[in-house]
Formats: structure tokens, C-alpha cells, sequence
């Protein structure tokens, strides 16, 4: 496929994937993140910004083609889709890739919903997911991910479009030519700003549920006729990647395509928190209980890490609002040094502003590490050193986050967070039937089997 454009190539792979090419560790991949999505999108349904937005989707109305989670309400799978996605990245607890994307909380509501009005099997579930994971990240490695961030996009919201339309336009069987202009019609839609992090704004939770509807219109209007751009991701005056870095390859988006499975590579979360400061959480968590460290003891917090992560995480943390505490490095190692774990707890609009935790951030200084900083974000490496008062030096080095695809969590880690999650939301007997279908997802006969027990 190296001879191909991308555009091309990508619509040849959605088109012609089968679930028998789908290799051991991305079918894997695959189950883990559904049922983490699962997760995560149950206990997102309380959060304020999604209440707002599921009310919309409610005001608006329409078929009901598919269910709202944790609602019972049913809606058109357009709208629907911009509450699950909401919820799924509530917490910023969904998966996510180092190619700087979360896709599960874009292309499983897409997925979902147009399979639940499709009736489709697990094993077409299986293949539209994996079509739009891989669509959706390998786009993202394609523009330069760190280089795209830089310029203030937030790549799952301007990536997102595309793994949407993959999906669903596989459960739609949309020939090349269609796939093609879905690809098109998904990238020409593609938006999402980086500013929330100037005043802690909702708009991050917006962008995975807008991407997953812009991605099913772009699907369904291509299957109407609707023909939309056949280079969207080369074309020199208007391509998507052109437009949006100035770093991009456009031979890695396409590079191992259909016998590298970059989904296999996937990063599922212990902490509801932004993973670029994983590491240093990870670090920070060691040195607490390795050495017994009290908040008095420290004169100096240094986290050593990259350009990208100082410049989306690393500035001084203000406790302006629940998603400013989740994006501050800072507030991440000083909550891990002082209550000694990461949890929903420590992200409560009441633990967000305790006094001892913004003393603590006052003493963090964040600084750049040229090696660290090399490899990023291929590697979401730091290194955390705590100066303490009597003059001696602890440090730790964490290469590979928790989560991450060198030091995964295991299965029963992602049942157990699964459990935690939809705890209260659903009963305990439809969250263990739930995990039992996942676990042989690709046996199930017919999706709404498994999404009548989300409600």
C-alpha cells in the first residue's frame, strides 16, 4: 500500500478489512477498550457537562435508533452519539494512544449506536471499532502529533471525524468510492481548540461526541451520494494534514497498514487524569512509599519532561475548575505526594482547592528534559526528583506510564475499573453480564443484547 496516497489507502483498508485479519493483540486491544469505554461512559452520565449535553440531545428528539447510556432514553444515533461521547471523556479516564488521540470515546459511540440500530454481531462490532481505531490514530501519527498540538489542535477532535466514518460506514458496507468521500466529508468537518486550558472550560469534553456525529454524517451522506474530497489528507491547499501541522509524513499513515495494527498498541488509564503526566504520577507515588515522604519534608519538587508535556500540563496550577486540576502537572504529583494515590476522589471541586495541595504545587518546578523530550510522544517518560529540607536527593525515572502498551494494565485491573465505575450507575449483575459478553464479544449474535444492559 506504500504506493498509494493515503486517502486511497486508508478507504482500501476499511473497505476490504475482515475480522479474520484482525491479529490476536488488536482483538484483544479492542475488548479491553470496549468495556473501559463502557466504563468510563457510565460513570461520565453524572458529570454536569454531560447533563447539558444529554439534555440537548433529548430537547432535540427524533428516531429512536439508539440509547443514551445510563438514561434509557433513545434517540437518532447522530445526536445520541455527542452524549456518549461526552460521558465516555468525562473524566479524561478513556484510552488513549501516544499518538495523542482518546478513540474509544469517538468511535465506539459511533460504533454502538449505529450497531445497535443495525442489529449488528460482535464480530462486525470487533471490525467497524478496530477500522476506526486504526483509521483515527494512524491520521494522527501522519500530521505530527506533537507538532499539530503545538498549534493549539486537539487531535481528537480534529482526528476524531475520521475514525467515526471508518466505523461507521464499515457496519454501513459503504464501497470504496463512498468510503472515500465519507473520508472526506469526516476531514473537511474536523475542528477542535486547545483553549480550554485557559480557564478550565467544558469545550474538551465537548470534542469526542461532536467528532463522532460529524463522522456519522460524513458516513451518511456518502452513502446517499454525496461526494465529498478524494485527497483530504495529501491535497496540498486544503489537505487535512497540510492544514493542520507543519511537520506532518504522510507516508506514516499509511506505513505497515493493514499488517501493523497500531490498536494493539492502545494505553488504557489507572488515573482520571491527562496522560502525559502518568509518568510522573508513577514516579511521585514511588518516592512517597518507598521513603516515606511527609508534605513538610520537601524542600523542592523537580519534574524533568518534555517541551509537549510542559506546554500542555506543566504551567501554574489555579484551581479554576475539575478539568484545570486534570490537565496540571503540578496538581497531579503534588495530590499523589500528599494523599498518596490518584483516584475520582482527588479530582472533587473540594479536594481541587485544599490549601496544603496548592503549597505543595508552589514548590514543583517543571523542567525540560532534552533526552525526555526527544523521544516524546513516542515515550510519555519523566523523571521526578524531591529535594528534601535535610539536603538530601530522591529521584525516580519512569519510562513507560501504567497503562501504556510496555506496562499495560491487566484484564482483571480493566474489569475491576469497569466495576468501580458503573458501581451505582447499573446493578452489579448487569455490570458482571457485561463483562462476561465482552470477554467473547465476538461470539455475540446481536448487539442490542449487550446495550439493553446500559440502561
Amino acid at each position: 500500500m506504500t504506493n498509494k496516497k493515503p486517502t486511497e489507502a486508508l478507504s482500501r483498508f476499511i473497505t476490504e478489512l475482515k475480522f479474520e485479519n484482525i491479529p490476536p493483540n488488536c482483538l484483544y486491544a479492542v475488548k479491553m477498550a470496549f468495556l473501559d469505554a463502557l466504563g468510563c461512559g457510565l460513570f461520565g452520565s453524572a458529570a454536569p457537562w454531560a447533563r447539558i449535553i444529554n439534555q440537548m440531545v433529548k430537547d432535540y428528539g427524533g428516531k429512536e435508533e439508539a440509547a443514551l447510556w445510563a438514561d434509557g432514553y433513545r434517540g437518532p444515533c447522530h445526536n445520541i452519539v455527542m452524549g456518549l461521547g461526552s460521558m465516555i471523556h468525562s473524566f479524561d479516564f478513556d484510552d488513549y494512544h501516544n499518538a495523542k488521540v482518546h478513540p474509544g470515546a469517538v468511535v465506539i459511540p459511533a460504533a454502538v449506536t449505529f450497531g445497535e440500530k443495525e442489529g449488528i454481531s460482535g464480530r462486525e462490532l470487533i471490525t467497524a471499532v478496530a477500522a476506526g481505531y486504526e483509521t483515527m490514530i494512524r491520521i494522527s501519527l501522519g500530521t505530527g502529533p506533537k507538532a499539530s498540538r503545538s498549534r493549539g489542535w486537539h487531535l481528537t477532535g480534529t482526528c476524531g471525524p475520521f475514525g467515526a466514518a471508518a466505523a461507521v460506514g464499515k457496519i454501513l458496507s459503504l464501497d470504496y468510492n463512498q468510503m472515500s468521500s465519507a473520508l472526506g466529508l469526516a476531514g473537511t468537518q474536523s475542528g477542535g481548540l486547545w483553549a480550554f486550558t485557559a480557564d478550565g472550560s467544558m469545550s474538551k469534553r465537548f470534542h469526542p461526541g461532536k467528532a463522532a456525529h460529524s463522522g456519522i454524517i460524513a458516513a451518511e451522506l456518502a452513502r446517499r451520494g454525496f461526494f465529498g474530497p478524494g485527497q483530504i489528507l495529501e491535497a496540498e491547499d486544503g489537505g487535512f494534514c497540510q492544514a493542520t501541522s507543519n511537520e506532518f509524513d504522510l507516508a506514516r499513515i499509511i506505513e505497515g497498514l493493514g499488517e501493523i495494527y497500531e490498536t494493539g498498541f492502545l494505553c488504557l488509564k489507572p488515573y482520571p487524569n491527562c496522560a502525559s503526566v502518568h509518568s510522573s504520577i508513577d514516579a511521585a507515588l514511588k518516592l512517597k512509599n518507598d521513603n516515606k515522604i511527609a508534605p513538610e519534608d520537601i524542600k523542592e519538587i523537580v519534574v524533568n519532561t518534555s517541551g509537549g508535556v510542559i506546554l500542555q500540563c506543566g504551567w501554574d496550577y489555579e484551581p479554576l475548575s475539575v478539568l484545570q486540576a486534570q490537565m496540571s502537572l503540578k496538581y497531579a504529583v503534588a495530590v499523589a505526594v500528599i494523599d498518596g494515590e490518584v483516584t475520582m476522589d482527588q479530582f472533587s471541586e473540594e479536594r481541587i482547592r485544599a490549601p496544603e495541595i496548592l503549597q505543595l504545587t508552589k514548590k514543583i518546578k517543571v523542567v525540560l528534559d532534552k533526552e525526555i523530550d526527544r523521544w516524546y510522544p513516542e515515550k510519555f517518560s519523566s523523571n521526578v526528583e524531591i529535594h528534601l529540607q535535610d539536603g538530601s536527593i530522591v529521584s525516580a525515572y519512569v519510562e513507560h506510564p501504567k497503562g501504556s502498551p510496555d506496562n499495560p494494565m491487566r484484564a482483571e485491573e480493566v474489569e475491576r475499573k469497569f466495576l468501580h465505575l458503573s458501581s451505582g450507575i447499573i446493578s452489579k449483575e448487569k455490570a458482571l453480564r457485561i463483562i462476561e459478553i465482552v470477554r467473547k464479544l465476538e461470539d455475540l449474535s446481536e448487539l442490542p443484547q449487550l446495550t439493553s444492559l446500559l440502561v
